[in-house]
């Protein structure tokens, strides 16, 4: 199977990383139609439309906003048919419902990204009906560039996986401001606190991301017996009450996930 041709169906934040990504990445811009009535200007080589093209496309990208579905949903059906596949990264919109709308389809993906799409550093979770196993490595390929494509074991994960990986940049990013803040109250310079806790994140990440060992390893290594990482992590620690933050914060995002799913359901 082949995905020369894609339709990105909506072009704001998300569509737009991940299209900046596949260009980063050495994709032909030929190889993408934007329909956007809203954007102003495509990268070099990108097609803007502003309204649906009467051809065919090997892909089509659903970067609408989940609550606009049904209003696209008929225009976009007659091109969503036995040789196109249907990508969506509308949050909540189960399998079900996308297929109810578009059942004529070759194949119909869930895929969640993050921003970071557009450095070829998101995790990209991925789930679908209708593929083969070609089918899914030539998803699997138009996903490499983007990042880490991660096929999951049930549809029923998405809404948990979409909290880590999809809302997971907003918690890191809501860490590294409190790091920055912490510092700033405790006498550094604001400006310069902010810069070493970026940095100090970027690289701790990078880090974590190349090294053989878990990031439980890598705090134990560089915590010394005694020392002022380990007088830290011990606060961190007590009481289990950072793992118990974080749980809390997933299972809200979580949560919130199924609330749309559902909400998607009874709409259909």
């Amino acid at each position: 199977m082949r995905l020369d041709s894609i339709l990105l169906l909506g072009c704001g934040n998300m569509g737009g990383a991940m299209l900046a990504g596949w260009l980063a990445g050495g994709a032909d811009p030929a190889r993408f139609t934007v329909v956007d009535p809203y954007l102003a200007e495509a990268p070099a080589g990108v097609e803007l439309l502003r309204a649906l093209p009467q051809r065919h496309f090997d892909a089509i990208l659903l970067g609408v906003k989940p609550q606009m579905l049904d209003d696209v949903a008929p225009a976009l059906t007659a091109l969503a048919g036995a040789d196109t596949v249907v990508l969506s990264i509308l949050a909540g919109v189960e399998l079900a419902s996308l297929s109810a709308r578009f059942p004529a389809a070759r194949a119909i993906v869930r895929l969640m990204p993050n921003l970071a799409a557009a450095i070829g550093k998101s995790p990209v979770a991925l789930f679908d009906t209708g593929l083969d196993d070609a089918g899914r490595a030539a998803v699997t390929t138009l996903m490499d560039p983007l990042g880490a494509p991660e096929w999951l074991a049930a549809e029923s994960e998405f809404d948990l996986v979409t909290a880590l990986a999809g809302s997971g940049p907003g918690f890191v990013y809501r860490f590294i401001d409190a790091l920055a803040a912490g510092a700033s109250a405790l006498g550094l310079d604001p400006a310069q606190a902010q810069r070493l806790a970026v940095a100090t994140v970027e690289g701790a990440a990078l880090l974590a991301a190349a090294s053989p060992h878990s990031p439980a390893e890598l705090a134990r290594r560089v915590a010394s017996p005694g020392g002022s990482t380990q007088k830290g992590l011990d606060v961190l620690d007590e009481g289990g009450a950072l793992l118990a933050l974080v749980q809390d914060t997933l299972r809200a995002a979580r949560d919130r996930n199924a609330e749309m799913a559902a909400a998607a359901r009874a709409a259909s």
